[in-house]
């Protein structure tokens, strides 16, 4: 098949023709040009807004402890669902039920030993504020913050000041 070769040719004197024109000449260096259209100085000016508290209120959350990995309660989950599993049938069926008792085991024991850690409660005040321009915006303290519902705050590097 003469045409694929000559098609093989061509492609590969179309790659070499390309990549060669990206390539920079041996003594040159690549140019580039930067613009900077605004000034680049640091800006020290805060943004201040003001706003007026409209809800504080007490959050109560529940977080799970993260789990950590293949627990005990995964390991004996899987050697009791393995020895169960072993009892059923023959052969290769008792391959399978063996190693299917292994996995669901080690899936109920993981269960029951994350349900036996209780959850972690954590509590934060919310302060919700209206802006003077009409956005609403919250902020969460670990502590009761000193402000109440109708006070006059004002906003600053996302920090709320009274």
């Amino acid at each position: 098949m003469p045409g694929i070769n000559t098609l093989q040719r061509v492609a590969v004197a179309a790659s070499i023709a390309a990549l060669s024109a990206c390539a920079m000449l041996p003594g040159t260096s690549p140019t580039t040009t930067t613009s900077t259209p605004y000034p680049s100085g640091p800006t020290t000016q805060a943004y201040v807004q003001y706003a007026r508290v409209t809800n504080v209120e007490l959050i109560s959350t529940e977080q799970q402890p993260p789990s950590s990995g293949i627990g005990a309660g995964a390991v004996i989950g899987g050697v009791v669902g393995g020895l169960l599993g072993r009892q059923v049938g023959g052969g290769t069926g008792q391959d399978i039920a063996t190693v299917a008792g292994v996995v669901g085991g080690a899936l109920v024991g993981n269960a029951i030993q994350r349900n036996q850690v209780p959850p972690t409660v954590t509590q934060l005040y919310r302060v919700t504020v209206q802006q003077d321009n009409g956005g609403i915006r919250s902020f969460d303290y670990a502590e009761q913050p000193n402000v109440r519902v109708g006070d006059r705050v004002r906003i600053e590097n996302d920090q709320l000041y009274r």
